[in-house]
């Protein structure tokens, strides 16, 4: 008998054990952020990502001037720096430095996109490591997306950028062209281009511009700057369902230039900044959760934000050249 009800209360304790075990404590969303320096000096950078070694990999559209200096860039968690490739393509228009757009990691692999001239590369690097000579840009295998997205004449005159992707659903590999107002998806096995979803204006004559793309899980969310005049509140973050159907998610947001996701799933999205007379005005940059409540200020033209942690972001500072590193 006494070895029935030891043996009973062994079970109840393993229970109770497990139970325990199961119970994750969930994260707290962010109600504000505080920031510290990572790494200063870089060049317009546009776009990053974090590998699975915790380095940090970004891309930057170079100075403009000798047409060649656009960089993808790896920095250690401790924030040394390596760059991986140049020879990029480094161009302005309308004022701003850019060319090369944003990047994603995945499995050993680097997807990296170069807007203007419409490639995507795809790079090797589960063994380049801090310290290594860079890569030549002729050994990275590219495909040409620009090609396919002007065939589809979405937009008239012709337009097309490149400029951020992600892994959606099926785990292909989804593109937005913030030149054409498109999503394009890349079949995961074939590398076939096809057009998923086409964003209507925000109002005549007033293009939605999509900057950033995440997944969900249950469906793609994607962030808009509007065009010029950037009027303040006509921004959105768009989600798009598995059939590439369209609908506004959150609205009334200012000139949005990036988004990553909670550790819940929730939208975290930027405000590049108040765009007036002088263009867009210094430290005007915002931090926001979905609801439009600011989680940080103070920033100059941020054009991405990185969840690299259940509580710690990486943000970048097109205009300074900084990235920044964010928790709460």
């Amino acid at each position: 008998m006494k070895k029935l009800v030891l043996f009973v209360n062994v079970i109840i304790a393993s229970m109770f054990i497990q139970a325990c075990t199961d119970h994750v404590e969930p994260v707290a969303e962010p109600e504000s952020f505080s920031s510290e320096p990572f790494a200063s000096g870089l060049k317009y950078p546009i776009g990053l990502t974090v590998d699975d070694h915790a380095n940090v990999w970004v891309t930057e559209a170079g100075t403009g001037n000798n047409g060649t200096d656009g960089t993808v860039s790896m920095f250690t968690s401790a924030g040394v720096k390596t760059t991986f490739v140049t020879g990029l393509q480094s161009l302005v228009r309308e004022g701003s430095i850019e060319g090369i757009g944003h990047l994603i990691y995945k499995d050993g692999t680097l997807y990296f996109l170069h807007g203007s001239n419409g490639m995507l590369y795809t790079a090797d690097v589960s063994s380049f490591k801090s310290g290594d000579p860079a890569v030549k840009l002729a050994d990275i295998p590219s495909q040409d997306l620009g090609t396919f997205v002007k065939s589809l004449k979405l937009t008239d005159p012709l337009n097309s950028n490149t400029y951020d992707l992600t892994f959606g659903p099926d785990d292909h590999l989804y593109i937005i062209d913030s030149g054409s107002n498109a999503v394009i998806k890349r079949d995961k096995t074939t590398g076939k281009l096809s057009l998923f979803a086409k964003f209507p204006n925000v109002a005549p004559g007033v293009e939605p511009v999509p900057t950033g793309i995440v997944y969900d899980g249950s469906k793609l969310l994607v962030s808009t700057l509007t065009g010029f005049p950037f009027a303040p509140g006509s921004a959105n973050i768009l989600q798009v369902d598995h059939e590439g159907t369209v609908n506004v998610y959150k609205s009334k947001f200012t000139t949005l230039t990036g988004i990553t996701l909670s550790a819940n799933n929730k939208p975290v999205v930027i405000q590049h900044g108040e765009f007036g007379p002088m263009g867009f005005k210094a430290k005007s940059g915002l931090v926001l959760d979905e609801n439009g409540k600011t989680l940080f200020a103070g920033i100059t033209r941020p054009t991405d934000i990185m969840r690299a942690g259940d509580k710690t972001y990486y943000l970048l500072s097109y205009q300074d050249g900084t990235i920044s590193k964010l928790s709460y």
